[in-house]
């Protein structure tokens, strides 16, 4: 019996999901925008909401947890030294979860996972890099 069990468990053992959220928090954190299946954006919130409230209180330990969820130095840097001091005053809601239409081929939902306050000098544009005519 599943009774209290929190989270989905999308088809995977514990090891792939720790290692897919991991992958995709990182990918967030360096894009600020990704497409994913709206199951797995709705779990990502999950994981990385909590990871910038840590960076908004630049610590050795913070920094050491930090690595520990992400494994990529990188991904530290930009979460301690630009996501957490943006946040700052915010206190929770990070992530914007936005949907997007179906997956062709197998009409997957599909939804944009972005950071919320995100700078819009990158140049993206919704209606150029994706296709919303198939949704149904």
């Amino acid at each position: 019996m599943r009774h209290r069990h929190s989270g989905r468990q999308l088809n995977r053992n514990a090891s792939h999901r720790k290692a897919m959220f991991r992958n995709m928090a990182n990918s967030l954190f360096q894009h600020e925008l990704i497409r994913t299946t709206l199951p797995k954006a709705k779990e990502l919130r999950r994981v990385a909401e909590p990871l910038i409230t840590l960076a908004k209180n630049d610590s050795v330990a913070n920094r050491r947890l930090a690595f520990d969820r992400t494994r990529d130095k990188a991904m530290v840097g930009k979460l301690f030294g630009e996501l957490g001091p943006r946040y700052e005053s915010r206190p929770g809601g990070y992530i914007r979860i936005l949907k997007c239409g179906y997956r062709t081929g197998d009409k997957a939902p599909m939804a944009f996972v972005e950071l919320v306050d995100r700078p819009q000098t990158d140049g993206f544009d919704f209606d150029d890099d994706f296709d919303f005519d198939d949704e149904d």
